[in-house]
């Protein structure tokens, strides 16, 4: 690892300016858990880490029934796998977590860093695309909104400016819906080989019609991607096998996989082809008893 120049910022105002001052040649350091990885390998070698781990104002989970979920850049995997708020009103995002990597990995890294690193096996950016969420970037001239559809921009490359640091996830106020998320890997816990998350909600007055649907694919491209085909072929119909059957193909056609020693590009569309369909029927399933 290349020597770097340490700075323990205390608040978030603190870490802007630092980040206005040194730009490209630092990176933030939350919970370290793929950063420093990177930097063992030499893959990044910054000359100055800004930590933030410490900004308690960053740390939190909150719920208001019209404003929805927000947490804290700095909240952890494990505080939103075990939040009873998020346990019952975004179930599918406490389920996930339970799948990423393991205890003691939850236990520190932060869903602001997975974000931030923008790996496109994350299981995190899918699940919250599905949840339309949002994030506030925050740089020494204030704060920007940006949707998570238009934040990743390709391989580990996102749309935070070199002098901004992201400080909150905003999950919108669930609709009568529900949502699934599910992983193929190697090992449960283990990066997906293919992920889809799915949320969908229904027509107040139609139990079997679908009002809205996103549906998310990881790593099966440069960044999550939405399979607005299959959406678009969905919404306003009246939920059946035929339609999830086709919603699926399309998903598949839509995806971007590309071979690799976990498996052919056909191999991974078809596992695309199949979570589509579950994840689909699990998520009208449970959108049924809200």
């Amino acid at each position: 690892m290349n020597t770097f120049e340490y700075f323990p910022a205390k608040t978030v105002k603190e870490a802007c300016d630092l980040l206005s001052q040194y730009g490209e040649e630092a990176k933030i350091l939350g919970g370290g858990q793929s950063l420093v990885t990177l930097m063992k390998q030499n893959l990044v070698s910054p000359s100055y880490l800004i930590d933030i781990k410490n900004i308690s104002e960053l740390n939190y989970i909150r719920y208001d029934d019209e404003d929805g979920l927000r947490i804290g850049a700095l909240t952890t995997h494990r505080s939103l796998e075990t939040s009873e708020i998020v346990r019952k009103k975004y179930a599918m995002l406490a389920e996930m977590e339970r799948t990423l990597a393991s205890v003691p990995v939850r236990n520190w890294g932060t869903v602001g860093g997975n974000l931030a690193h923008a790996d496109p096996a994350s299981d995190v950016a899918p699940t919250l695309m599905a949840f339309g969420a949002e994030v506030t970037l925050t740089g020494s001239d204030g704060e920007r909104v940006v949707s998570l559809d238009d934040f990743f921009i390709d391989y580990f490359e996102t749309a935070l400016r070199s002098d901004e640091l992201l400080t909150e996830i905003h999950v919108p106020k669930p609709g009568r819906g529900g949502g699934f998320y599910y992983k193929f890997a190697q090992r449960a816990t283990d990066l997906a080989v293919v992920s889809v998350a799915t949320y969908l909600t229904l027509k107040a007055d139609h139990r079997d019609m679908c009002k809205d649907i996103r549906i998310v694919m990881g790593s099966v491209g440069p960044t999550p991607l939405r399979s607005k085909r299959g959406e678009d072929l969905f919404k306003g119909q009246t939920i059946n096998d035929t339609l999830i059957e086709e919603a699926a193909r399309l998903s598949a056609e839509d995806a971007q996989p590309t071979t690799d020693i976990n498996g052919s590009e056909d191999y991974k569309r078809e596992i695309i082809r199949v979570l589509v369909k579950r994840t689909i029927k699990e998520a009208a399933a449970r959108a049924s008893m809200t």
